[in-house]
């Protein structure tokens, strides 16, 4: 298994992988003009043709044997730069009577962009059949998530001072969003999948236009729809745990459609960014693929061909990283390249 960027041959794959996404993941839906025009914006980023703020990094997990893309993740540059990019935020209003000595703090929802020129990490998704199982597919979420920082490391000075990451909130055994059902959509003529589908085609402008832009007070929600405020679906609770794990943090800002959380960070204080180094790979043809768990991960520092893969073995003292013929042919090296590498069980303290 393998990362690398999307190229134009993979369309009918990212269009499967965008099918069985499912509702609520915003960032990847199934249109194919839309998919076509993201791996033709992602090429040239890759090429470094595109301007700040229009900058996509989209990347696949590949399966070498079959060839079949397992997974996708991506890394916008800096959100908010072409449409608005809205959050609710989370806030307190304290209410006192002298009169009657009564005090009540109560907490509301602001429509804000206040992320807006930072990066976010997004997009990740992986196969059900590529998820545990066998060894050759253990550890696949964590190398579709870490992969991401090792980029952003190698690459720092594309990137601006924060990262963020929407969380996919609360959906019911329907499949419907309690929060959707008890505030959006009062103010918005469709269905959740209908404003989730325009949101994911960059369609944004409506949202700025037709939320209110007062305070709204939680109590008014239903009791399901603030239970939903900063929760994540089911399903997305292992990314939001390799995050905390990274050292992002949820802030009090909320998705407006569902409520799931957004997490962040300063980029030079996530883990990954800070613990991964260079080292120099050298090929050893009497090294034979490991048997236990990975934990190095490994990517090559060149971005028009961006590689990553899990390697056996961390760097010697010298700083010469050994890799075994397929390990090297996974990423695409030679002995003398450059690589970038992350322990990704070292303690961050």
């Amino acid at each position: 298994m393998r990362i690398r960027p999307i190229a134009e041959g993979d369309l009918e794959e990212l269009q499967a992988l965008a099918r069985e996404t499912g509702v609520g993941f915003t960032s990847l839906p199934d249109n194919r003009d839309f998919l076509a025009a993201k791996i033709a914006a992602t090429t040239d980023t890759f090429l470094e043709r595109t301007p700040p703020g229009r900058r996509n990094y989209f990347f696949v997990l590949e399966d070498e044997v079959s060839g079949q893309l397992a997974g996708c993740c991506a890394i916008e540059g800096e959100v908010g730069r072409e449409t608005p990019f809205y959050h609710y935020r989370l806030g307190t209003l304290a209410h006192s009577s002298v009169q009657l000595d009564l005090h009540r703090t109560i907490d509301t929802l602001f429509l804000c962009s206040d992320h807006t020129g930072d990066a976010e990490v997004a997009s990740l998704f992986l196969r059900p059949a590529y998820r545990g199982g066998d060894h050759r597919h253990e550890r696949n979420g964590a190398l579709l998530s870490m992969v991401r920082w090792l980029f952003m490391a190698e690459f720092r000075d594309r990137f601006p001072e924060k990262v963020l990451a929407e969380m996919r909130g609360v959906f019911d055994e329907q499949g419907k969003s309690p929060f959707w059902y008890c505030l959006g959509s009062h103010f918005f003529p469709m269905d959740f999948d209908e404003a989730d589908r325009l949101t994911g085609l960059g369609q944004k402008s409506f949202i700025g236009e037709l939320m209110p832009k007062y305070p709204i007070y939680t109590p008014f929600l239903s009791d399901e729809a603030r239970a939903c405020i900063g929760k994540v679906h089911e399903q997305t609770r292992p990314a939001l745990a390799m995050l905390k794990k990274e050292g992002l943090r949820w802030e009090g800002y909320i998705d407006i459609f569902d409520g799931g959380p957004t997490v962040e960070a300063y980029l030079d204080d996530v883990r990954g960014v800070r613990l991964s180094r260079r080292c120099v790979a050298k090929t050893d043809t009497g090294l034979t693929e490991p048997s236990e768990r990975p934990r190095w991960l490994a990517a090559t520092t060149e971005m028009a061909h961006f590689r990553a893969a899990w390697v056996g073995r961390g760097p010697d003292a010298d700083g010469t990283l050994h890799l075994t013929a397929a390990e090297a042919a996974r990423l695409e090296v030679e002995t003398g390249a450059t690589l970038r590498i992350l322990d990704t069980e070292e303690d961050a303290s």
